[in-house]
């Protein structure tokens, strides 16, 4: 088995909620990627509410998808 070292920031150190001075590597990746998928859930967020998407209704989101693949389909 190799090791490898990282050097974290206390700020990232505490954001990503690491409690422990050793982690496995599949411990690591698992944090990296919720992380990750926060962000980009986050930034999913702000576009909806950017196109005001989040007052949309799940069948208003069906009728705008439906006209979009229709569209593309006439063309």
């Amino acid at each position: 088995m190799k090791t490898l070292s990282i050097s974290i920031s206390d700020l990232e150190y505490n954001q990503f909620g690491i409690n422990k001075d050793k982690l496995s590597f599949t411990e690591f990746v698992d944090i990296v990627n919720k992380e990750i998928f926060k962000q980009a859930m986050n930034n999913c967020v702000r576009l909806a509410e950017r196109y005001e998407l989040s007052r949309m209704t799940m069948d208003e989101i069906s009728e705008e998808v439906k006209a979009v693949r229709n569209a593309k389909d006439n063309h």
